[in-house]
């Protein structure tokens, strides 16, 4: 029923900055009242100083992506960063037996209402694991459906979000009705957001939200990376500002 272009090419590292990449990912049918809506991946990939890599929200795993992702380096932590994005960790477990995995808060029990298990090494918190701690700061924004591990890379001035931020482009949508639903949730390009039913889910955590989008505008990232819609290549504290006004006001 619904459809939306992807950001080709797929499953091909693209360089952002500084030991930083983003790989786009196929459309996949994101489950919400009764309907299946598409919602373009990509997942971020960040090489740490021992050459192992750090793999933020793992798409589908294909023959080509995995090809192009050992070139880069050995795959050593796999990250589910919130209670949404964690269905692509297994297949990313199996070819990886070797790397550790971490998850958001509530990760294994939303996976377990929907009937899937997943086992992980470590569960994520404010302060960042001693993998990463030296390179990538952290902090955990929690709510009542949805928690969030949010990450910031110095080196690159890139902060890596997943869903707290959504911004669909018009023109790649190609049913009026679900570009009419973006808009009503609140996450259409130009001005994306966190969509209303996310928002709706902090309305008990608003204070300690705050703090962490104000330690996200303390980092002054350049760049903000997101799981869906446009991300944004520079400007980046503005947007967040911009973004996150609904939380600040």
């Amino acid at each position: 029923m619904f459809s939306i272009d992807t950001y080709d090419p797929l499953n091909v590292p693209k360089a952002v900055g500084d030991e930083i990449w983003i790989i786009d990912g196929p459309v996949i049918g994101f489950q919400y009242l009764g309907m299946k809506l598409p919602f373009p991946t990509r997942m971020t990939i960040i090489r740490l100083a021992s050459e192992k890599l750090f793999v933020h929200s793992p798409i589908r795993l294909t023959a080509e992506l995995k090809a192009s992702v050992d070139a880069l380096g050995e795959v050593a932590c796999l990250i589910a960063p919130n209670t949404i994005h964690y269905a692509g960790v297994p297949e990313w477990q199996a070819a990886y037996p070797a790397a550790q995995s971490f998850c958001a808060p509530g990760v294994i029990r939303r996976a377990k209402s929907v009937g899937m298990t997943v086992s992980f090494d470590a569960e994520l918190a404010d302060s960042a694991e001693p993998e990463w701690a030296d390179e990538i700061k952290q902090v955990m924004v929690r709510g009542g459906y949805l928690s969030e591990a949010v990450f910031y890379h110095p080196k690159s001035n890139s902060l890596i979000l997943t869903d707290l931020i959504e911004n669909f482009e018009a023109h790649k949508i190609k049913s009026p009705i679900w570009r009419w639903l973006v808009r009503m949730f609140g996450s259409m390009d130009p001005d994306g957001c966190a969509p209303r039913d996310i928002r709706m889910t902090f309305a008990g955590h608003k204070e300690s939200l705050r703090k962490a989008v104000d330690q996200m505008i303390d980092w002054a990232p350049e760049r903000v990376i997101m799981a869906h819609g446009r991300w944004y290549d520079h400007n980046g504290t503005a947007e967040l500002k911009r973004a996150f006004r609904w939380v600040m006001k």
